[in-house]
């Protein structure tokens, strides 16, 4: 099997990098596909639907093989009925790989072409929209500020780490605190520079 030719959307919570993949999703040639989004959707009633329900339930962490599982499923359903094509469409990813060990896990399907970090200097900024990002929601949980704090925790400890593995030759930083139509136009930019641009159907 060929791999998909993707590319990843990585950053802390509140960095927007949700917001940037569903617009360059809409982008011909580019699907989006959020880690998030998949175990919302997910059928409970399946037999990997139950194994998601079996640790979510009981608030654990999702195991890697089964987070890579479920996504897998996704991608495979996306092509079936032909929302997702690999042979025009790159992947756009956020919220997987979320580890090293995912990473690793998804070598064989995806060919990372490109990871652009939405980066943010100022914790207390990223705080601040998180905040107001879960007040908007109405999921006031994540309007905890210790929550908050967790879950950036939990992004330095397990996610960035991805960075010094795909390199810096693969690597685009991208400031997540300027205006989202102008993080859209860096990335855009870096995208065309790097001759990563839609393919024609043949």
């Amino acid at each position: 099997m060929n791999k998909y030719q993707t590319v990843l959307l990585l950053g802390a919570p509140g960095s927007g990098k949700g917001t940037q993949g569903v617009t360059l999703g809409k982008v011909p040639g580019f699907y989006h596909c959020a880690c998030g989004d998949v175990f919302r959707t997910l059928d409970t009633r399946t037999p990997l639907g139950r194994s998601f329900l079996e640790y979510s339930s009981k608030g654990q962490l999702v195991p890697d093989e089964l987070t890579v599982q479920l996504w897998q499923l996704r991608i495979n359903q996306s092509k079936e009925t032909h929302i997702f094509k690999p042979d025009i469409d790159r992947l756009v990813l956020d919220g997987i790989p979320r580890n090293v060990h995912q990473a690793k896990l998804l070598e064989s399907v995806i060919e990372v072409e490109a990871v652009f970090h939405l980066f943010c200097k100022d914790r207390a900024q990223l705080v601040a929209r998180l905040k107001k990002r879960a007040l908007k929601d109405n999921r006031l949980d994540d309007a905890n500020e210790e929550i908050i704090r967790t879950r950036l925790d939990t992004y330095e400890r397990e996610t960035a780490p991805l960075l010094a593995h795909y390199g810096p030759s693969k690597v685009v930083e991208v400031d997540a605190m300027n205006p989202p139509i102008e993080v859209l136009g860096n990335i855009i930019n870096a995208l065309l520079k790097n001759g990563i641009v839609p393919r024609l159907a043949t």
